[in-house]
C-alpha cells in the first residue's frame, strides 16, 4: 500500500482532498489526514469568533468522507525526513511514503517580553474561544489594546466594536498608516472609518514590552483590560524545528513542484511554503490545486507539467458586517460591495466544502 500523510486540515489540506476525491486514484493507496479536530475551521474568521458575532459552528465544515481516507486526531511532535515518520507526544509514529505538510503559522512576537505570557491570540480555533470568553466577559468602558493593524488586526477591531460598541479600542500600529500592503486609499478609507467610531488608531507605535494588563509602546506604559497580539505570524514549531532550507521568514524553500529539493516525496502547502505571496487562504488553495495534480501524475508515473505561476484574484476584508475594503483585478474596492463579495465567497466556500 502507498500512504499519502497531509499534516493539517485547512484550506491547503481540503483543496488537496476535494481534488483528489475528484479524479481516479491508485487501488494501493490510502490517505491519512493528521488534524488536532475532527473539522475544518476556517481560520480567515476567526476574527469574528473572537469578537461575538460569529458563533463556533458557523466557522466549521466538517471534513469530506472517503473510502480512502483515514482521520488521525493528535498532537505532532517530530518529522523524521529521513526515516518517513511522523511522530506524535501520546501516539505511535505514523509512516508515510508521500508527505504534505499543511501545518499553518503562529504567532511571532518579535522578543517583546511579555508579549507570548500577556496577551490573547486568535491564530487557531482554541485560541480565538478563549479570546472570545475574555473580551466578552469585559465590563463597560473596558479598554481592549490590539497590537497590529494589519489585516487581522483591523477586521477584529471593527467586529469588535460591532459586537461591543461599549469598549475602548486601541489599534497600535508600526506604520504611518494603517494597512501598509494594500494601496494607500484602502488604508485612508480604513482610518477614517475608526475615526468616526472612536476606535483609536494609534500610528508609528513601538511596543517594547507586555506586562499584566499594561503595554509599553516607545517605553511608555499604556494600561489595557485585554491585549490582543495580531502583530506577525511564524510557521508552526515543528517546521521550524527541521533541518532544512528556509527563507529569512523560516518558511520553506521548495522547488517548482512544491517538494523539498532534497526530499521529493514531502510537500509543503500554505503558511510553511516559501512563496512570493504573503500566507494567505488563497494562496494556500491555489498551491493545493498544483500539490494534487504532481501527485496525480507521480501516481501514474509520469512527469508532471511546468506549472504556473500562482496567481491572486485579490483581497478582501470586512469593517463590521455592513462595510469592506478590497482590491479585486487590481482595483481597490471601498464600502458595501466588498462586504458583499466576502460574504458570498464565504457562502460559496461553506455550502461547496460542507
Amino acid at each position: 500500500m502507498k500512504r499519502l500523510v497531509l499534516l493539517g486540515g485547512g484550506y491547503g489540506g481540503m483543496r488537496i482532498l476535494q481534488k483528489l476525491f475528484a479524479s481516479e486514484l491508485p487501488e494501493d493507496l490510502t490517505i491519512t489526514l493528521v488534524d488536532r479536530n475532527p473539522y475544518h475551521s476556517m481560520k480567515t474568521e476567526y476574527y469574528a469568533l473572537a469578537a461575538g458575532t460569529a458563533s463556533d459552528h458557523h466557522i466549521r465544515v466538517q471534513f469530506p468522507v472517503n473510502e480512502k481516507l483515514e482521520m488521525k486526531y493528535g498532537e505532532i511532535s517530530g518529522i523524521d525526513l529521513e526515516q518517513n515518520v511522523v511522530s506524535f507526544k501520546d501516539d505511535d509514529d505514523l509512516p508515510y511514503d508521500t508527505l504534505v505538510i499543511g501545518l499553518g503559522c503562529e504567532d511571532k512576537y518579535h522578543n517583546v517580553p511579555g508579549a507570548d505570557v500577556h496577551t490573547l491570540s486568535i491564530q487557531t480555533i482554541d485560541s480565538s474561544r478563549r479570546t472570545y470568553e475574555v473580551l466578552n466577559n469585559l465590563g463597560p468602558r473596558s479598554i481592549v489594546g490590539i497590537v497590529g493593524a494589519g489585516l487581522s488586526g483591523v477586521e477584529l477591531a471593527s467586529e469588535l466594536h460591532e459586537s461591543r460598541p461599549d469598549l475602548q479600542i486601541k489599534l497600535f500600529d508600526r506604520g504611518q498608516t494603517i494597512l501598509s500592503a494594500f494601496p494607500e486609499r484602502l488604508g485612508k478609507y480604513v482610518q477614517s472609518w475608526f475615526e468616526e467610531r472612536n476606535v483609536e488608531v494609534v500610528s508609528e507605535s513601538n511596543i517594547t514590552k507586555v506586562e499584566p494588563q499594561t503595554l509599553y509602546n516607545h517605553g511608555e506604559p499604556v494600561l489595557c483590560d485585554s491585549i490582543v497580539w495580531t502583530a506577525g505570524i511564524q510557521p508552526n514549531k515543528v517546521v521550524r524545528e527541521l533541518d532544512v532550507e528556509k527563507d529569512a521568514q523560516q518558511r520553506i524553500i521548495l522547488n517548482d513542484y512544491h517538494a523539498m529539493p532534497d526530499y521529493n516525496n514531502v510537500f509543503v502547502v500554505g503558511d510553511c511554503a516559501s512563496l512570493p505571496h504573503a500566507p494567505s487562504a488563497q494562496v494556500a488553495e491555489e498551491q493545493a490545486e498544483q500539490i494534487a495534480l504532481v501527485l496525480q501524475k507521480q501516481w501514474k508515473q509520469e512527469a508532471p507539467p511546468a506549472l504556473p505561476p500562482i496567481k491572486i484574484k485579490g483581497t478582501l476584508g470586512s469593517l463590521g458586517s455592513k462595510h469592506g475594503f478590497g482590491v479585486m483585478a487590481n482595483r481597490p474596492l471601498t464600502g458595501r460591495v466588498p462586504r458583499l463579495l466576502k460574504s458570498g465567497i464565504l457562502w460559496m466556500y461553506k455550502n461547496h466544502n460542507g
